[in-house]
Formats: structure tokens, C-alpha cells, sequence
């Protein structure tokens, strides 16, 4: 089991600053915003060789107006009971407040390890407000800056001093494990589909588009299955992009997209294929990822007849030519329909990527559909393929064809040959590339 440390308190205490400082990376949006960090966002900390993950919840809110706030309650609720310790971060600079009694309150009532964190001591003046910080009935205060640091190094030998060994076997096994990045536009059903997945309310699941603002790893372990699912912010058109809010969400998506090994592209059944579709197509497409398409809220769509089916699908593949090899799934989020189709077919994908023909075999097969089509003759020089092999350990399928000329093989003739290959081996979803080296 890993060790995970939650960090709470009210909205603008400094949590995404001091989640940013302990993990040292711009993961939790940092924003004048009250309440922006809308979610749950986990990262790694590693103090002197040890290593735990570290959770930054969404804002405290109380009696406000914001749709969020039921929400980002239970958010909170969740993260204690995840937590094997909790940060409770306060302002030093604004002292108590009634929200810091609400809070403390039930952390009390938690009976789990808490640490009292007094933020914004950026000088020594404010030193002299933690002390006030002793009514909250948790103990000592920890002063820190999460702008500059200080203190900080205190607080994790305190965080580390609590939390029990780790186990350094399983760390690794997840490393191995498979990533799978559900992508789309906003609202397409992204959160919906992992909650689906996870039958527990991870996500904030409301009608606004963007509010999944950051990248989230859940680990999936059941039914036989088990990987990493990343969800990401909504990729949005750049002209859309114009608080920075939403331009660290696309930059993040497109980390996402980065960092995992199969892309789930989720379209809106009820929108059919839009552009902004096609760019996150030509992102997975650039990054070399295997691809699932995912048609959600099938549920919601009047005609399901096979030609129905028919129509979308050929039209997906049209839009995504010319590669058009990558499975299609029609699901609702909503009504669990086909939900357990999609984790199949990502780990087939994955399993796919992984594939590695054997050499006598390639030879046999490929040699032969080389001399029932063999390359177009250029200048009266004829291209005399030799040889053909797999490389090991690439990032996909890797195929080099050894011949006497290989600058003079054209892309459709690759085309061809990738044809072949597909026709052969089940590389269904994964991109796979194709050199002509000189023999």
C-alpha cells in the first residue's frame, strides 16, 4: 500500500503553492482564482530516499454560491479518507478564521495524523501570528513559505517521520504497469467514462465545460485488469485558450498524451466528428500512441441502426486517413454500455505494441508479397528488397527492410508494405514504422 499524505485547508492558503514546492513540478494550477483547483491532483514526493504521494484538494468552500462547493466538500471528505496523514495549510497572514474552525473540526473528528501548516510566513514578521494558530486544537504549527521555501524541509522530515515503511517491490510493478489517457474535447464524457470505470466519484461530474483542469493517474486493478488510467483537462481550441487556467490544461493533456502508452479519444455522439477531433487525432498521431475511438453517449443518439453505425465509423476513418487501422467503440458513460469493451480493447492495443514478429516468419511472408507487387521501377533501376526485421525494445512496432536502393522507395509503396504487415499480425490501434536501410 502507498503511503498517501493529503493536503487540505480553505480556498487561497497556498495548497497548489505548496504541492507545486513539495513535488516541484507546475502540476496544480496556480491561479488568483479562489477555488481552482477544482480536483483532486496527486504527485510524488521524494524526501532523502523516501518516497509518498502527495494529494492537493480542491478548496474549502461553506455557504457560498459556488456550484462546486457540495462537490469539492465530498472531494475533501474522500482525500481524508484516503490519506494516511493530512497537511492542514493555513494563511499566517489573515489568522483564524471561522472556515480554519469548520476544517479543524473535522480533521479532529478524523482521527488521522495531522499536520497544522502556517503558510505565507514570507518574513519574520509574520512569525509572530502563528502562535494564535495553537485554538485549532492540533498541536504545534509548522511556519513555511510556499513561495520561497523556508520551513519546508522541516515539515517533510515531520511528514516522513510518520508514515510507514514503503514497499519498494510494488513501486517498481507500477512503473511496468500499462498507461492508458482517455482524450477529447470538453464535455465529450471524460470524467463520466472513469468514474464509470472506477464506480466511485473521483471526478467532479458537473455540465460545465473544463472543469477537469488537470491530468489525474487512478490506478485499475480489478477483473483481471490492471494499469494506470490518466484523465485530462478538455483540449480546447487555441482562440478558446485565453485564461492561462486553460492553457496549462492543454499543455497538460498534451503530457498526458506523452506519458501513456494507449489513447482513448473520446467523441460526442450527439456532436459527430468536430476539428478540434482531428487535432487531438494528429497529437496521439505525432506522439506515436496506440489509439481506441471511443463514440460516447451512443445512449442519447435516435437512430442506432447498422447503418447508422456504418455511416460514423466510415466517416471517422475518413477523417483520420490514412490511418485507419484502430478499433471503434460505441459506449454510454452514462448506462455503463460497453464500458468494459473499451479497457479490453486498450490492453489488446497495448498488447499489440508490444508484439514482436519473428524473424523467419517476416521473411517468408513479407518476401513474398514483395515479389507479387515488387517496388516501381525508377530511371530504369529495379529496388531488390533482401531482408526484413523487427527491432526490439522501440516505442512501436519498428519494421527495417534492407535493399539495394532505399532512397527510391515512395511512400505508397511503404504504404503497401505496412498494409501487408496489418494483414499478417494484429498491430490494431498502433501506429508502426517502417525504414529501408542499404544491404
Amino acid at each position: 500500500m502507498g503511503q498517501i499524505v493529503a493536503i487540505v485547508g480553505r480556498p487561497n492558503v497556498g495548497k497548489s503553492t505548496l504541492f507545486n514546492r513539495l513535488t516541484q513540478t507546475r502540476r496544480a494550477i496556480v491561479d488568483e482564482t479562489a477555488g481552482t483547483t477544482r480536483d483532486r491532483q496527486y504527485g510524488k514526493v521524494d524526501w532523502n530516499g523516501r518516497e509518498f504521494s502527495i494529494i492537493d484538494t480542491g478548496g474549502w468552500v461553506v455557504n457560498s454560491e459556488d456550484i462546486f462547493e457540495g462537490e469539492i466538500n465530498r472531494q475533501v471528505h474522500l482525500a481524508i479518507e484516503q490519506a494516511d496523514e493530512i497537511l492542514f495549510v493555513v494563511d499566517a497572514m489573515n489568522g483564524v478564521t471561522d472556515l480554519d474552525d469548520h476544517v479543524a473540526q473535522i480533521l479532529r473528528r478524523s482521527k488521522k495524523p495531522v499536520l497544522l501548516v502556517t503558510n505565507k510566513v514570507d518574513s519574520n514578521d509574520w512569525l509572530y501570528n502563528v502562535p494564535e494558530f495553537y485554538s485549532l486544537g492540533l498541536g504545534e504549527p509548522y511556519p513555511i513559505s510556499a513561495v520561497s521555501g523556508f520551513g519546508t524541509g522541516d515539515l517533510l522530515d515531520e511528514v516522513v517521520k510518520n508514515l510507514p515503511e514503503a514497499d519498494e517491490d510494488q513501486a517498481a510493478h507500477l512503473e511496468a504497469l500499462p498507461k492508458f489517457t482517455i482524450v477529447g474535447r470538453p464535455n465529450a464524457g471524460k470524467s463520466s467514462l472513469i468514474n464509470a470505470f472506477i464506480g466511485e466519484e473521483r471526478h467532479i461530474v458537473t455540465d460545465i465545460a473544463g472543469t477537469t483542469r488537470d491530468s489525474i493517474y487512478t490506478r485499475y486493478n480489478k477483473f483481471g485488469f490492471d494499469f494506470y488510467l490518466v484523465d485530462t483537462a478538455g483540449i480546447r481550441k487555441k482562440n478558446k485558450v485565453n485564461e492561462d487556467i486553460e492553457y496549462y490544461s492543454v499543455i497538460r493533456s498534451i503530457r498526458a498524451i506523452e506519458a501513456s502508452d494507449v489513447c482513448i479519444l473520446m467523441i460526442d455522439a450527439t456532436r459527430g466528428i468536430e476539428a478540434q477531433d482531428g487535432n487531438i487525432f494528429s497529437l496521439i498521431q505525432k506522439n506515436k500512441k496506440g489509439l481506441i475511438v471511443c463514440v460516447n453517449k451512443w445512449d442519447l443518439v435516435e437512430d442506432k441502426s447498422q447503418d447508422a453505425i456504418k455511416q460514423f465509423e466510415t466517416a471517422i476513418r475518413n477523417k483520420f486517413a490514412p490511418f485507419s487501422d484502430f478499433p471503434i467503440i460505441f459506449t454510454s458513460a452514462l448506462t455503463k454500455q460497453r464500458i468494459h469493451k473499451v479497457l479490453e480493447t486498450a490492453t489488446e492495443v497495448y498488447n499489440n505494441r508490444m508484439r514482436h514478429v519473428p524473424t523467419a516468419r517476416l521473411n517468408e511472408i513479407m518476401l513474398d508479397a514483395i515479389a507479387a507487387y515488387p517496388p516501381p521501377a525508377n530511371k530504369g533501376k529495379f529496388v531488390k528488397i533482401k531482408y526484413i526485421t523487427q527491432l526490439k525494445e522501440q516505442q512501436i512496432p519498428t519494421f527495417v527492410f534492407f535493399c539495394n536502393l532505399p532512397q527510391w522507395v515512395k511512400e505508397p509503396y511503404r504504404r503497401y508494405l505496412e498494409n501487408k504487415i496489418r494483414e499478417n499480425w494484429s498491430f490494431t490501434g498502433t501506429p508502426i514504422s517502417i525504414f529501408m536501410r542499404e544491404k
